[in-house]
């Protein structure tokens, strides 16, 4: 802490605070890089991810606060269906806040036997039980 004070009285200590100038500097670089640049650039990543994976069907809402279904893209711009009477707006791939739905989870989910409700279970052995008796 000396040499602070040497420092601000105007002697010269060997350069010792100039180098500790240069350290201080040196520390606040870093800290602002991991404070402020690395998260920024983390979260530009994922929304580029995010808009390139962008697909046909899914439910998006723009940076304007607009919902709607995206009906084509095309490059850099897409197409979003907002209501019922078919009213679409074109956008900028760049507008878009966040995905809600995505088009996969909209599609119905293929059942299987197990999951199949026990009338439709019924139905299908009555039918192959009179398929087998037809070929008899």
């Amino acid at each position: 802490m000396n040499f602070l004070l040497e420092e601000a009285s105007g002697s010269t200590g060997g350069g010792l605070g100039s180098w500790f100038s240069i350290i201080l500097i040196v520390l606040m670089l870093v800290v602002f890089y991991f404070l402020l640049i690395r998260p920024q650039k983390k979260q530009q990543r994922s929304e580029n991810a995010m808009r390139d994976a962008l697909q046909v069907g899914d439910e998006v809402t723009t940076i304007g606060g607009v919902i709607g279904k995206i009906v084509s893209i095309k490059d850099e711009t897409l197409v979003l269906e907002t209501s019922k009477d078919g009213t679409r707006i074109r956008f900028l791939r760049a507008a878009i806040k966040c995905v809600d739905v995505k088009a996969e989870d909209t599609l119905p989910k293929e059942t299987t036997p197990a999951e199949q409700p026990k009338d439709q279970k019924d139905s299908k052995d009555q039918k192959d039980s009179k398929d087998q008796k037809n070929q008899k």
